[in-house]
């Protein structure tokens, strides 16, 4: 399973950018005692949240699952929003970040990241 954006998906995200901010959509599966190294991958990631503009605007643990098959329940959503895509790109090249993301990878089982694009701009 993908943990982290690669080179195509990051050149599919720019080709495909309608401008103006982007909002990502996180969908997390802790490994057994990932919450913790996910809590410090977080914490680590805050200076370059703020060096690119984003902002994390929610951060939960998954509970009840309401609609969805086996399997489908995620331990943890986060929704961080950037000023553009190319931030998101700059951000996750950054050899600086790129050291503290090996955090995310021990902290993952799986993971669903997803640009979102607000209704009426597609």
């Amino acid at each position: 399973m993908a943990i982290h954006p690669r080179g195509e998906d990051l050149k599919r995200l720019l080709e495909e950018d309608p401008g103006g901010p982007v909002v990502m959509l996180n969908l997390l599966r802790f490994a057994p005692g990932g919450e913790k190294h996910y809590r410090e991958y977080t914490r680590r990631t805050a200076p370059f949240l703020k060096k690119y503009g984003g902002e994390l605007l929610y951060a939960g643990q998954g509970s009840t699952a309401l609609v969805a098959e086996e399997g489908q329940a995620w331990d943890a959503v986060l929704v961080v929003r950037y000023p553009s895509r190319e931030a998101f790109s700059r951000m996750v090249a950054d050899p600086e970040y790129r050291e503290v993301a090996e955090l995310r990878t021990k902290a993952l089982t799986e993971a669903v990241l997803q640009a979102t694009v607000p209704w009426g701009r597609s």
